[in-house]
């Protein structure tokens, strides 16, 4: 019986959990070693290949490898994974656009404040050339 598939969303998580809790840049062997999983290399090659192409990591040669490294902390990795789960449950759910209308009716002054912001600064980026 074959491994069943594993969200690519989870195994970005973990990767980063992993490289997070890192006290020096590692390479792919090693975060392969401490996933504790029989992943295969070259999943964990492309899983790290697109996080950094996403700007999640950055990463230095050594010798013939690269070592990555997670941009940002601990906190980072765990706002990302609860924007993950936030996706997951609009995306169960009977109607978008209801969910997000109770969502923002309940946020505070400030979240409302923040979100915002984010949104401006995202129409912004998207009309930039």
């Amino acid at each position: 019986m074959g491994r069943a598939r594993r969200d690519k969303g989870a195994l970005e998580l973990q990767v980063l959990t992993v490289l997070a809790r890192a006290a020096e840049p590692m390479p792919a062997r090693q975060v392969q070693d401490a996933l504790g999983d029989d992943l295969a290399y070259t999943t964990v090659m492309t899983t790290l290949g697109r996080l950094f192409d996403k700007g999640a990591l950055t990463r230095s040669a050594t010798g013939r490898a690269f070592a990555y490294e997670v941009v940002g902390d601990q906190r980072t990795v765990d706002a990302a994974q609860t924007a993950r789960r936030m996706r997951q449950l609009l995306e169960a759910g009977p109607d978008r656009a209801v969910a997000l209308q109770h969502f923002v009716s309940e946020l505070s002054p400030q979240d409302e404040a923040v979100l915002t912001e984010l949104l401006a600064r995202l129409d912004a980026e998207r009309e930039q050339p």
